[in-house]
């Protein structure tokens, strides 16, 4: 497939058919406080649906319990190796480099404005965070897992946002397109995943391009699980540059919502680091990994740092040389790594426990648990750049 302008543009208009029709009955009906008190107890892929739970909502959650028939577990496994050897370099990607560049995308910042989104910055990473630590356990796609009912319930908590904006005429779709449409929705697929890839290569972070090609195919998984019509959906690595870049260089530029939502991750990452020496370095990691046109646009203060940062990939690349030629030096950073992940996801749920829901006023919760212990660590090749 080549996306153009004019293909891109059909995107915007399309949702999500199923979770729309399913979000429609159960606001119509007056169901979604029933369905929200049921589905805290329904957490792990298997477990018997309660009764009471409103018959559209058994339907939908029968008809999404399981992955793409598509699926190559061989792929899978080698995606989850991947984000084990390098997950707290993919959590800094997410935090620095993914977030800062759905900000500078003027609608998506603006629609998280509109959602009340602007309030939970520590939510919405802890939401990130746990959702690809769900996905990347051994167990993600077996019977108790917790990933496929958190995708179910993120899905349906997307169709409610359209339903809401639309109901409440909160949202110019003419000009704007549908809320969290098809383009938006595989424009974060893009985030998540060559977004990613490039912002470690960038970091100097090594890594095989069969295990980047991976870790994308278990975005393109992800995708069609969160209602992702595949037959738009890139299928590759190019296809996947060609579409983020379309996609991107179509809508980014600056916006007040944008700018607020980087200061407040900014501030969120300044409060979580111990003491404040070390406080200029997110502005200077956040403009590292976006550029400076970008990080101007998301007002992303120049610091002292900006220079000093460049280093990074220098340093990380000594850091990636040990690891790749001493099992010692790999476990001990493989080790740090773990305990950095579940600092950060701790640091950001302050020990909460808490739910997906559809939000009946687009309140979103949380279910964190602890992640996964680091096994069968795959160790990549040489330096390559994944992606292009």
């Amino acid at each position: 497939m080549v996306y153009t302008e004019q293909s891109l543009q059909a995107l915007r208009q399309a949702g999500d058919e199923l979770a729309d029709a399913t979000v429609a009955t159960l606001f119509e009906r007056g169901e979604v406080g029933t369905f929200n008190t049921l589905m805290r107890y329904v957490s792990t892929a298997g477990q018997e649906l309660p009764d009471g739970l409103p018959e559209v909502a058994r339907a939908y959650l029968d008809e999404t319990s399981a992955p793409p028939s598509w699926v190559d577990w061989d792929e899978m496994e080698k995606a989850r190796l991947f984000f084990i050897d390098n997950n707290v370099h993919i959590s800094t990607a997410l935090s620095f480099a993914s977030m800062p560049a759905c900000y500078v995308l003027p609608h998506v910042a603006k629609l998280l404005s509109t959602t009340h989104g602007l309030s939970y910055p520590s939510k919405r990473m802890a939401e990130t965070g746990q959702f690809t630590v769900y996905l990347m356990r051994p167990d993600a796609f077996e019977a108790g897992s917790r990933f496929i009912p958190a995708a179910q319930k993120v899905r349906l908590l997307h169709a409610s946002i359209r339903h809401h904006l639309r109901r409440e005429n909160r949202w110019d779709t003419e000009t704007l397109g549908t809320p969290i449409c098809q383009e938006d929705m595989i424009g974060g697929q893009m985030m998540f995943s060559i977004q990613v890839l490039d912002a470690l290569h960038r970091l100097g972070i090594h890594m095989s391009e069969e295990g980047a090609e991976s870790y994308f195919y278990a975005w393109r998984v992800v995708g069609a699980m969160l209602g992702i019509d595949q037959a738009h959906a890139p299928q590759d690595l190019d296809r996947a540059r060609q579409f983020s870049d379309l996609y991107m260089t179509r809508h980014m530029g600056p916006s007040e919502e944008g700018a607020q939502l980087t200061r407040q991750l900014i501030d969120l990452f300044e409060e979580v680091v111990p003491g404040t020496l070390f406080d200029p370095l997110v502005s200077a990691l956040i403009r590292y990994l976006i550029g400076d046109t970008c990080a101007d646009w998301l007002q992303v203060p120049r610091t002292r740092w900006d220079t000093a940062v460049k280093a990074a990939p220098a340093l990380l690349g000594i850091l990636e040389t040990i690891e790749d030629n001493s099992p010692l030096g790999a476990w001990a950073l493989d080790r740090l790594g773990h305990l950095t992940t579940v600092f950060e996801l701790s640091s950001l749920t302050r020990g909460r426990v808490m739910h997906y829901a559809i939000p009946e006023h687009l309140r979103k919760e949380y279910d964190v648990s602890s992640a996964i212990p680091r096994t069968r660590r795959w160790t990549p090749p040489g330096p390559t750049v994944a992606g292009h």
